[in-house]
């Protein structure tokens, strides 16, 4: 695997469940979750995303598939995603909880697409609605694995970097195709998602976003209380 994007290749999709949700409809499997990191990606090219563009992520009070799928969505276009907002005023979009919305005042030149609930601004897309139309092929950038994919605490980390640290958390914690990965730390870590997100996703294991259900192994601080018996700290991810 040389870039993100492997990650979602067309040969990946399969029925195996990729993000587990607090509910089973609302879980991806691999083949919904691939597509629809594609029809993302399509999306933000759609409002000028493009490769060495910057795309502004609130992950919200907990995790969930959207900014995950951003995440990607983003990747495939060799553009960086920042998951702190407001250190990215000069964004080209910034998907946020329809919840949270009104926290920002995006320039003219970012557009802001909500999650969950319809923004009552005709000027704001919906990011679930726009998926589901959108066109479920892989965006045709060319991406390199020296191009950034990830921005935080004024750090900047690439492809190829990202997938080197997933692979060693793999093989540090002996993960595999069987574990659930419980993201219980912030997505603005980037240990988080290199450990929560990039290494289940490597192996075809799932990452586990429902806070109420315990997974295998989980990503969480110093002091958090995670119920799992296995805790990776973000910062020995990186």
């Amino acid at each position: 695997m040389d870039v993100i994007g492997d990650l979602v290749a067309r040969e990946r999709r399969t029925d195996d469940i990729a993000v587990r949700t607090d509910s089973r409809a609302g879980s991806y499997s691999y083949e919904k979750f691939c597509t629809n990191a594609w029809k993302t990606g399509n999306i933000l090219r759609h409002y000028g995303v493009r490769g060495g563009a910057t795309v502004a992520v609130d992950a919200g009070e907990a995790p969930s598939p959207p900014p995950l799928l951003a995440f990607f969505g983003a990747a495939l276009l060799g553009a960086t995603v920042q998951f702190d907002p407001q250190a990215s005023p000069d964004a080209k979009a910034l998907v946020a909880p329809a919840s949270r919305a009104d926290s920002y005042d995006p320039g003219p030149g970012t557009k802001l697409l909500v999650y969950g609930d319809v923004s009552e601004d005709p000027e704001v897309a919906h990011f679930e609605a726009e998926m589901w139309s959108e066109n479920p092929t892989s965006p045709p950038d060319a991406v390199e694995p020296a191009d950034t994919a990830l921005a935080a605490d004024d750090r900047r980390f690439t492809h190829e970097r990202l997938l080197e640290r997933s692979e060693r958390v793999v093989g540090t914690y002996d993960l595999d195709e069987t574990d659930e990965v419980a993201i219980r730390a912030p997505l603005s870590r980037p240990g988080t998602v290199v450990a929560g997100v990039l290494a289940p996703i490597r192996v075809g294991g799932t990452v586990l976003v429902d806070r109420a259900r315990s997974g295998s192994v989980a990503v969480a601080e110093a002091g958090e209380d995670a119920p799992e018996e296995t805790v990776i700290d973000p910062s020995d991810a990186l």
